[in-house]
């Protein structure tokens, strides 16, 4: 029952994707839903790229969590749409004249009465994945009990949806580090798995040959259908450790570059340069004539630049 779920699961999803993305692209190409220049972001390298995948992905990923089964296969699916939908609101709308960054800088935001497409996403994600989880969680032991699950399983989904967007910075790398992320998990929700890598398996050619990106839409489904695929499916033992890692890492993320700490790793860097476009090294300038103390510098390094 497990191999057939992941199969349709993964079958599904990829098709759905496929589909999806051909689909936007010709709405697109007609002028429908805002044009190109709603869709197309500069990437790390300046050239154009398209966030079509993003929906498209989303699409996949919600097809294959609602045939693949599990414990919670309409929460499951519902999580991931909502993810999906607060990541792209957040992905064609934000105000970029007033670029807040980061989970931190959302939050600070809402302090001080602000409400970014961010913060937005934050709530509205956090929100949806404490609805998906009370409908969820099965009732196993007193009433509060229950109730811990249900923060516990919330929290899990919202934080794995941002967490996995926080490696959206690179061709490719997201969908890498979401299937990495549900592979572990594959004994307690298969037709999770499946969804995760058909949906990456049919994304992957147009992100890793940087015409396509995940953006925030993209990227938060995935992240929250592999959370869901945690918080369903796993003893409490699990989720609790899962969740203490990804606080862990998202907490990390405001004072560590996780693009540098790739770099930096031999065996990380393989993986993520794997299918990848080679990285063209910052063009060295000679040192030039020194005018008013000012020596002439090389381009800034690529990898510590945001981009897909």
């Amino acid at each position: 029952m497990g191999a057939g779920r992941f199969i349709a699961a993964g079958i599904l999803a990829g098709a759905a994707t496929a589909f999806a993305r051909r689909k936007l692209d010709e709405k697109v190409a007609e002028g429908r839903l805002g044009g190109a220049a709603t869709w197309t972001r500069t990437n790390h390298r300046g050239e154009p790229i398209s966030l079509l995948e993003g929906p498209a992905v989303t699409v996949g990923l919600v097809a294959g969590a609602a045939v693949g089964g599990g414990d919670a296969p309409g929460a499951t699916a519902f999580a991931t749409a909502a993810a999906g939908a607060f990541g792209l609101v957040d992905d064609i709308a934000e105000d970029t004249s007033v670029r807040t960054k980061g989970l931190r800088g959302h939050l600070g935001a809402l302090r001080e009465g602000r409400l970014t497409t961010g913060g937005l996403k934050v709530l509205g994600i956090s929100g949806s994945a404490l609805v998906a989880a009370a409908v969820g969680t099965r009732r196993t032991g007193s009433a509060f009990g229950h109730l811990v699950d249900v923060g516990l399983n919330g929290a899990l989904i919202g934080g794995t949806a941002n967490l996995i967007n926080l490696f959206d910075l690179r061709p490719g790398r997201a969908l890498k580090a979401g299937a990495a992320a549900s592979l572990p998990f594959m004994l307690g929700g298969a037709g999770a798995t499946g969804a995760v890598l058909g949906a990456a398996a049919a994304a992957a050619p147009g992100d890793l040959g940087e015409q396509d990106m995940l953006g925030d839409g993209g990227a938060n489904a995935l992240g929250a259908l592999v959370g869901s695929q945690i918080a369903f499916g796993t003893s409490r033992a699990v989720r609790w450790t899962a969740l203490a890692g990804v606080v862990g890492l998202m907490l990390a993320s405001e004072k560590i570059s996780f693009s540098k700490v790739i770099a930096g790793n031999e065996w990380l860097n393989k993986i993520d340069m794997l299918g990848r476009r080679p990285v063209e090294p910052a063009p060295v300038t000679e040192p030039g004539p020194v005018t008013s103390g000012v020596r002439s510098t090389s381009a800034s390094d690529p990898m510590g630049s945001p981009g897909a």
